[in-house]
């Protein structure tokens, strides 16, 4: 039987995980532990180690993870800017999941627009207080406006259809556009000046590095809405709030952080924040937060466990694979 270790275990991995994994043939170490370079060290006398987006896959842990003999990476994740490729080299494989659920992700940046659009989180609070004034609760109509998406893989793509089913029309941005029925393709910046609603399904690359920025603030509808479920960083969360409080930006639903691998997936409830950017942000009340979570369904988990331990069954194999990133 084959064996692998995973870090930064949560009781909904292991649901699926436990219950394929005998079907591959693959034997888990569950840690609590996120990846990074003092924690690598549990993962001796293992080939191949599980990670996700919140471990910290730099330098330092590649040559850990080298030395006690790691040989594959494969992340329960379609992302991996948290890995450093370069110093994996030839000796490490680096695997990933590319497409688990796009509904799961599309239909929760949905849900954060519709939330924000018709201040549903601040009604419920309200209603719980047996408040049923309707003061500061206008939305608007989605039907006829212009929704910007910018990635048109297949969660954008997912999330254009949502669109589409609303009566909105639907602009769109991709480095590699390919046609689809409904979308017009612009350039990003016209994007950005056209769209009443902006939202971002691109990965985080150092040419999308924050694609939001001051100046892209600044030629944006006043009062257009954000959202972003794909990579904390591909908005400059300054210039964000700064758009906020201006009026620029009337509201943001954000699933995502770019400073959010040491407090996402954690509970601090009992705790003084020490993030104040994150303070800020999260006390505005046109600005929504998940935490991360866009990808949580039944579905995408599944299919996340399956395609992961497909991955490793290759690795130990010596099969080719689709999903080898390197």
């Amino acid at each position: 039987m084959y064996k692998a270790a995973f870090f930064d275990t949560k009781p909904y991995d292991r649901k699926w995980f436990d219950a394929l994994k005998d079907k591959y043939g693959i034997k888990i170490k569950y840690l609590e532990n996120r990846l990074n370079s003092d924690t690598a060290v549990l993962a001796s006398g293992y080939e191949a180690v599980v990670a996700f987006v919140s471990d910290t896959i730099d330098k330092d842990t590649v040559a850990e993870l080298k030395r006690i003999g790691v040989k594959a990476i494969a992340m329960r994740c379609a992302g991996f800017n948290n890995v450093d490729l370069k110093a994996c080299g030839d000796d490490i494989k680096v695997y990933r999941v590319p497409a688990y659920s796009p509904a799961s992700v599309a239909e929760h940046a949905m849900a954060l627009l519709l939330t924000l659009n018709r201040k549903i989180h601040r009604a419920y609070n309200r209603t719980r207080e047996f408040n049923f004034s309707l003061k500061g609760l206008i939305g608007f109509d989605l039907k006829g406006k212009t929704v910007g998406v910018v990635g048109m893989g297949k969660i954008g793509q997912c999330f254009v259809d949502i669109c589409l089913g609303f009566g909105m029309k639907v602009i769109a941005y991709d480095l590699y556009p390919t046609e689809y029925k409904g979308v017009e393709y612009v350039s990003i910046d016209e994007l950005f000046r056209r769209s009443d609603v902006i939202s971002l399904h691109c990965p985080l690359t150092s040419d999308t590095y924050h694609i939001m920025d001051k100046e892209a603030f600044s030629i944006m509808k006043d009062g257009v809405y954000v959202i972003n479920t794909s990579r904390g960083a591909l908005i400059d969360s300054e210039a964000l709030l700064e758009a906020i409080k201006s009026g620029k930006v009337g509201g943001a639903g954000l699933d995502v952080y770019e400073e959010e691998t040491d407090l996402f997936y954690e509970d601090f409830s009992d705790q003084v924040l020490q993030d104040d950017m994150l303070n800020m942000l999260s006390s505005q009340p046109n600005v929504l937060i998940t935490s991360h979570q866009a990808f949580l369904t039944n579905e995408a988990l599944e299919a996340i466990a399956e395609t992961t331990l497909e991955n490793l069954k290759c690795y130990f194999e010596g099969c080719d694979s689709k999903n080898l990133i390197k």
